[in-house]
């Protein structure tokens, strides 16, 4: 059986997953750069049923381009985002991949906003891209 362990910077805020992901994805939206300190977000989506929450978090709501309502769950001690997921959609859990700091974590199987893309940023050729 998977077991994966997702934290904080502190550790005080964990994501425990049993499964595999459903779907692992990069996005290259303005706001997951804004939101990750880097030139993409990567995360993981996992069947809420596979995640156990342990720790306090604090709350951010961001509407995303297409308004899409999504509800970020940070540390309020450190502030590193630990799981989020779609307002109203409870079935999945987004895990951001970094938070799992485990450098065999399944890679990435889709790329979307990629006309947003870094110009010295490559994806693998071989999963499904979208603009």
């Amino acid at each position: 059986m998977t077991h994966r362990t997702a934290s904080c910077s502190c550790g005080q805020l964990q994501a425990h997953v049993s499964t595999e992901p459903i779907r692992v994805a990069v996005c290259h939206c303005l706001a997951c750069q804004r939101r990750t300190g880097s030139v993409f977000g990567a995360q993981a989506r996992f069947s809420a049923h596979a995640v156990t929450m342990t720790g306090t978090s604090h709350q951010y709501l961001r509407v995303g381009d297409e308004g899409t309502r999504m509800v970020f769950h940070f540390c309020p001690d450190c502030g590193a985002t630990v799981h989020f997921a779609a307002e109203g959609s409870p079935e999945s859990v987004v895990i951001p991949v970094g938070a799992f700091a485990d450098p065999a974590f399944p890679g990435p199987t889709f790329s979307v906003y990629e006309e947003r893309m870094h110009g010295w940023v490559h994806m693998p050729v071989d999963i499904d891209h979208m603009d």
